[in-house]
């Protein structure tokens, strides 16, 4: 999910051959809770992937950190399946083109895989899928799904099953809604981005304000009649980056009865590893600055060509001793409990978006590591069941029911 990967990986191909780690070994009170309990992942991407390299997301892949079989492994009930409109597309303005292509792929995915995997759009429909033994898909929407924010383009692609949306255009701005990551146009949202947030709060669509700038986040959640969600986030208090929510915004996010899911990476969470990679790709994550200028002559064929080699999203690794344990990070998702309470955190692992998970987490396998570093902090049950699962499900039930 980062612009800078392909530029920085290739040389490092050999230093994580390197890193390669064996399974770890998690206790079995740890293996029995954690596939006891209902995990609900909010943020994973599996199908740029496959629309680039094809392939099947029911095969165990040599590489990258998600597919199916690893998902089943990892005790995943259910999980939001990202589909990444990049900037390149943005330029030339073949972000809703790319949005359909990507759409189109989920849905063939998961019809070739319905003996493990089906589409869900509520939460009475996970319930049902889970009780069939498999695992429940909700289509989540990053990048927006037009840059004008087309109410009927939206409308449309909830008919075809989209359930959550990202409100501004990654780390690039729309025309409606500022990015964290990028100048601000609006401060925040336009009318029409307000317009924007209401009709999702009409049609059942769950708003995610991953990447939103502040103003951005602040604004909808004075318009939104619904809960909001920041799938995949990190703590400002913890590392000062604009990319993280700041305490203020969090306690305002938890009093609407929202949830923020923490993403699994280290540099979001950890100083040290952000400024590594930093330094690495000699500028922060986020920039996509250089997106711009020739790019919006480019043939959308040209554009796949130059994107495709990113794939499977994977950072550097750096240094170990640069890297935060499964405890450290645990540490981060205690800091907003201790702020906002328990009923406000959750899972949401950007897993193949570019993170190195912390510690001895090598993909979603091992997604039990984390349960266990709770029973180790002295969580109850009750609460390692609402990190999981228990608080992103009951936002999304909140959300989605209307549209039944």
């Amino acid at each position: 999910m980062r612009a800078w990967i392909a530029a920085v990986a290739l040389p490092f191909a050999l230093v994580m051959a390197t890193h390669a780690q064996d399974a770890p070994t998690v206790s079995e009170a740890a293996r029995r809770l954690h596939h006891d309990a209902f995990v609900f992942d909010g943020h994973v991407h599996m199908i740029n992937r496959q629309l680039h390299l094809g392939g099947s997301i029911g095969d165990r892949l040599p590489d990258g950190q998600v597919d199916l079989p690893r998902m089943k492994e990892g005790g995943v009930d259910a999980f939001m399946m990202t589909l990444y409109v990049m900037e390149p597309y943005y330029p030339a303005r073949y972000e809703t083109k790319q949005t359909l292509r990507l759409m189109n792929m989920a849905l063939d995915q998961i019809e070739r895989n319905s003996a493990v995997v089906e589409l869900a759009r509520d939460a009475d429909d996970i319930a049902r899928i889970n009780r069939a033994g498999k695992m429940a898909a909700v289509l989540d929407l990053e990048g927006s799904f037009d840059l004008d924010g087309d109410l009927d383009v939206l409308r449309a692609l909830h008919r075809l099953g989209l359930r959550v949306v990202q409100l501004p255009a990654h780390n690039w701005g729309n025309e409606y809604a500022d990015s964290c990551c990028a100048p601000a146009r609006w401060n925040g949202l336009t009318d029409h981005g307000r317009a924007v947030v209401r009709e999702m709060n009409r049609l059942g669509i769950v708003i995610n304000v991953s990447h939103a700038s502040d103003a951005t986040l602040a604004q909808a959640l004075e318009v939104s009649t619904d809960p909001i969600v920041a799938t995949h986030h990190g703590l400002r208090s913890l590392n000062d980056i604009p990319r993280n929510m700041p305490d203020d915004l969090l306690k305002k996010l938890a009093a609407k009865g929202g949830v923020i899911g923490f993403h699994i990476g280290n540099a979001f969470h950890n100083r040290a590893q952000f400024d590594w990679l930093t330094k690495q790709a000699g500028k922060p994550f986020w920039d996509t600055s250089e997106v711009a200028g020739d790019r919006s002559r480019l043939s959308m064929a040209e554009i796949d060509r130059r994107v495709a080699p990113q794939f499977p999203l994977v950072e550097p690794r750096a240094p170990d001793d640069l890297l935060m344990s499964v405890d450290d990070w645990v540490g981060v998702v205690d800091r907003a409990i201790q702020l906002v309470g328990e009923d406000h955190v959750a899972l949401g692992s950007d897993f193949d978006g570019g993170p190195t998970p912390a510690g001895r987490i090598r993909d979603v396998r091992d997604l039990a590591l984390i349960t266990e570093a709770m029973i180790r902090r002295g969580y109850s049950e009750a609460r390692i069941r609402k990190f999981l699962g228990g608080n992103l499900m009951r936002v999304f039930r909140q959300v989605t029911s209307k549209a039944r």
